[in-house]
Protein backbone atom coordinates (compact mmCIF):
# COMPACT_ATOMS: atom_id res chain seq x y z
CA UNK A 1 0.00 0.00 0.00
CA UNK A 2 1.29 3.40 -0.89
CA UNK A 3 -0.74 5.28 1.69
CA UNK A 4 -1.34 4.46 5.35
CA UNK A 5 -4.88 4.30 6.55
CA UNK A 6 -5.98 0.84 5.58
CA UNK A 7 -7.82 -0.36 2.54
CA UNK A 8 -9.90 2.34 0.88
CA UNK A 9 -11.12 2.68 -2.64
CA UNK A 10 -8.84 5.65 -3.31
CA UNK A 11 -5.81 3.69 -2.02
CA UNK A 12 -6.79 0.80 -4.28
CA UNK A 13 -7.05 3.06 -7.33
CA UNK A 14 -3.69 4.69 -6.60
CA UNK A 15 -2.03 1.30 -6.09
CA UNK A 16 -3.57 -0.10 -9.29
CA UNK A 17 -2.49 2.97 -11.25
CA UNK A 18 1.05 2.74 -9.82
CA UNK A 19 1.33 -0.91 -10.83
CA UNK A 20 -0.03 -0.11 -14.30
CA UNK A 21 2.50 2.70 -14.77
CA UNK A 22 5.34 0.40 -13.67
CA UNK A 23 4.25 -2.26 -16.19
CA UNK A 24 4.09 0.37 -18.97
CA UNK A 25 7.55 1.66 -18.06
CA UNK A 26 8.96 -1.88 -17.95
CA UNK A 27 7.47 -2.58 -21.41
CA UNK A 28 9.10 0.62 -22.72
CA UNK A 29 12.41 -0.46 -21.18
CA UNK A 30 12.22 -3.78 -23.02
CA UNK A 31 11.33 -2.01 -26.28
CA UNK A 32 14.29 0.37 -25.91
CA UNK A 33 16.74 -2.44 -25.16
CA UNK A 34 15.41 -4.52 -28.07
CA UNK A 35 15.73 -1.60 -30.46
CA UNK A 36 19.17 -0.78 -29.13
CA UNK A 37 20.50 -4.27 -29.84
CA UNK A 38 18.88 -4.35 -33.32
CA UNK A 39 20.61 -1.16 -34.45
CA UNK A 40 23.35 -1.90 -36.97
CA UNK A 41 24.57 1.64 -37.55
CA UNK A 42 25.50 2.11 -33.89
CA UNK A 43 28.88 0.87 -32.70
CA UNK A 44 29.36 -1.43 -29.73
CA UNK A 45 30.67 1.47 -27.68
CA UNK A 46 27.58 3.52 -28.49
CA UNK A 47 25.32 0.64 -27.49
CA UNK A 48 27.27 0.18 -24.25
CA UNK A 49 26.98 3.88 -23.42
CA UNK A 50 23.22 3.85 -24.06
CA UNK A 51 22.87 0.72 -21.89
CA UNK A 52 24.82 2.32 -19.06
CA UNK A 53 22.62 5.43 -19.33
CA UNK A 54 19.44 3.34 -19.34
CA UNK A 55 20.59 1.20 -16.40
CA UNK A 56 22.03 3.99 -14.22
CA UNK A 57 19.18 6.46 -14.81
CA UNK A 58 16.36 4.13 -15.92
CA UNK A 59 13.42 6.50 -16.24
CA UNK A 60 15.41 9.36 -17.69
CA UNK A 61 17.40 7.01 -19.95
CA UNK A 62 14.29 5.41 -21.43
CA UNK A 63 12.56 8.73 -22.05
CA UNK A 64 15.66 10.36 -23.57
CA UNK A 65 16.13 7.36 -25.89
CA UNK A 66 12.47 7.45 -26.92
CA UNK A 67 12.60 11.18 -27.63
CA UNK A 68 15.91 11.13 -29.49
CA UNK A 69 15.47 7.87 -31.41
CA UNK A 70 11.71 7.65 -31.98
CA UNK A 71 11.87 8.14 -35.76
CA UNK A 72 14.58 5.50 -36.14
CA UNK A 73 12.70 3.09 -33.87
CA UNK A 74 9.58 3.45 -36.00
CA UNK A 75 11.52 2.88 -39.24
CA UNK A 76 13.29 -0.21 -37.88
CA UNK A 77 10.00 -1.65 -36.61
CA UNK A 78 8.34 -0.95 -39.97
CA UNK A 79 11.18 -2.74 -41.81
CA UNK A 80 10.99 -5.71 -39.43
CA UNK A 81 7.22 -5.93 -39.86
CA UNK A 82 7.47 -5.67 -43.66
CA UNK A 83 10.08 -8.44 -43.74
CA UNK A 84 7.88 -10.63 -41.54
CA UNK A 85 4.80 -9.97 -43.71
CA UNK A 86 6.76 -10.72 -46.87
CA UNK A 87 7.84 -14.05 -45.44
CA UNK A 88 4.27 -14.85 -44.45
CA UNK A 89 2.79 -13.87 -47.82
CA UNK A 90 5.38 -15.81 -49.82
CA UNK A 91 4.95 -18.80 -47.57
CA UNK A 92 8.55 -19.36 -46.57
CA UNK A 93 10.37 -19.23 -43.30
CA UNK A 94 13.93 -19.51 -42.10
CA UNK A 95 13.37 -23.24 -41.58
CA UNK A 96 12.25 -23.60 -45.21
CA UNK A 97 15.36 -21.78 -46.42
CA UNK A 98 17.63 -23.98 -44.28
CA UNK A 99 15.92 -27.08 -45.65
CA UNK A 100 16.47 -25.87 -49.22
CA UNK A 101 20.15 -25.18 -48.47
CA UNK A 102 20.48 -28.68 -47.03
CA UNK A 103 19.02 -30.20 -50.21
CA UNK A 104 21.41 -28.16 -52.35
CA UNK A 105 24.35 -29.36 -50.28
CA UNK A 106 23.23 -32.99 -50.48
CA UNK A 107 22.92 -32.72 -54.28
CA UNK A 108 26.39 -31.16 -54.48
CA UNK A 109 25.29 -27.73 -55.70
CA UNK A 110 27.04 -26.01 -52.80
CA UNK A 111 30.07 -27.01 -50.77
CA UNK A 112 30.02 -27.39 -46.99
CA UNK A 113 31.70 -23.96 -46.72
CA UNK A 114 28.76 -22.37 -48.58
CA UNK A 115 30.49 -21.69 -51.92
CA UNK A 116 28.78 -22.75 -55.10
CA UNK A 117 30.33 -25.56 -57.12
CA UNK A 118 29.60 -24.14 -60.56
CA UNK A 119 32.34 -25.95 -62.46
CA UNK A 120 31.54 -29.36 -61.01
CA UNK A 121 27.77 -28.95 -61.45
CA UNK A 122 28.21 -27.73 -65.04
CA UNK A 123 30.33 -30.77 -65.92
CA UNK A 124 27.73 -33.23 -64.59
Amino acid sequence: MLFPGGFTFINFLVDAFSIFMFVVWFWLLIMVMTDLFRRRELSGLGKALWMIFVIVLPYLGVFVYLISQSRGMAERERERQAHHELGQSLGFSVADELEALGRLQIHGAIASDGHARRAQVANN
